[in-house]
């Protein structure tokens, strides 16, 4: 029997969101499933009031998620802002699964983005047949959250054209959206609200017009702060989609992340840890969610190619590739960081001689 490669947060973590609803008996915003407390439990991690284990879901600041959570239980829309890969999307999934008990009402935005997929469409067959109706209207999952009460997510909104994002302001600001085809509206009930993710450093995005941005609050996600949390961050994650993709994880996979996390974390920053020698930054953001991708890749390299063993040779090629995006300006920022710095680290000898061989 074929199995689902990932499920929906509320149905992965059922059982934690099951043990924090059982004796969660604080006052609730309407709608939602938990109390704004049980929520932060959920995210941050800690026992339910039976016991139960909670798993950190968020690895950071614990007052940027009282914010959030807080922001989502008034009438204001929730912009998560960050660089690429700074678990905007990750926080977004879980914050609606706890609230509503479902993360799935959703729009990717992107440039080919247009009204019709934020509002509304249409059955043409339907429309053709009868003309303008409400069994012609097909409805977006901003128009179902609307009519539901639930949250909606949109993600990568920046990605989508300015023009498109001030639909958005009728909905955020009035909570109602106009169907002038049917001579009538749509009125948001109870419980709904939005959140939205957007980074501003990826080529392709559009700017937030300041009519827009004044309906948000924004909760600014950054990379983590020090070694030790990026370290627990990747860790966890690794752990949890090795487990899910039945990859061993050997005994060293701590090691090779710390090792890993080094290197990113010095060309991110554009100096080593101590300080002491100056770099040039790459083009990349070489954020959180690639370190764990070069990881999540070494561990199948290994499993299936290098007899289990993970090391550098088998790391080389997806490290390379989180790193050099620009093939000429990143692969000389690359070169001069193994001449300057790695190959004068004795422990970091195998990944010397397997990124030069990689590049």
């Amino acid at each position: 029997m074929n199995a689902a490669i990932r499920l929906p947060v509320e149905q992965a973590y059922a059982a934690e969101l099951q043990a924090l609803a059982r004796n969660d008996d604080r006052q609730r915003p309407a709608g939602w499933s938990l109390s704004p407390k049980a929520v932060l439990t959920y995210l941050l991690g800690g026992k339910a009031d039976d016991g139960t284990l909670i798993t950190p879901k968020y690895v950071g600041r614990r007052r940027l998620m009282e914010t959030a959570v807080a922001t989502l239980a008034t009438d204001r829309a929730l912009l998560l802002l960050g660089v690429p890969g700074t678990a905007k999307s990750w926080v977004s999934e879980h914050l609606a699964a706890a609230i509503m008990g479902d993360s799935t009402l959703i729009v990717q935005c992107t440039a080919g983005t247009d009204e019709n997929q934020i509002r509304y469409g249409w059955n043409y067959a339907q429309l053709l047949a009868k003309g303008p109706s409400q069994e012609a209207l097909v409805p977006t999952p901003l128009y179902r959250a609307m009519q539901d009460g639930k949250l909606c997510r949109l993600e990568e909104l920046t990605r989508m054209g300015s023009d498109v994002q001030d639909t958005l302001i009728t909905v955020l600001s009035e909570k109602m959206m106009p169907i002038p085809e049917l001579n009538t509206s749509i009125y948001a009930q109870r419980g709904f609200n939005i959140i939205a993710t957007a980074n501003n450093r990826d080529k392709g995005v559009n700017e937030l017009s300041s009519a827009l941005k004044r309906r948000f609050n924004v909760v600014v996600l950054p990379l983590p702060e020090d070694m030790a949390e990026e370290v627990a961050i990747v860790s966890k994650r690794v752990g949890e989609m090795a487990g899910g993709l039945d990859l061993p994880v050997p005994k060293n996979v701590g090691e090779e992340i710390a090792r890993v996390l080094t290197i990113f974390r010095e060309l991110r920053s554009g100096a080593t840890s101590d300080g002491k020698v100056t770099l040039k930054t790459p083009s990349g953001s070489l954020s959180t969610a690639e370190a764990i991708a070069t990881m999540v890749g070494g561990l199948s390299q290994a499993a299936w190619f290098d007899s289990g063993k993970l090391g550098a040779e088998g790391l080389a090629a997806s490290l390379v590739g989180a790193i050099v995006k620009d093939p000429v300006q990143d692969k000389l920022v690359l070169e001069e960081y193994l001449e300057t710095v790695l190959k004068k680290r004795p422990d970091y000898a195998g990944y010397y001689a397997a990124l030069n061989a990689a590049i």
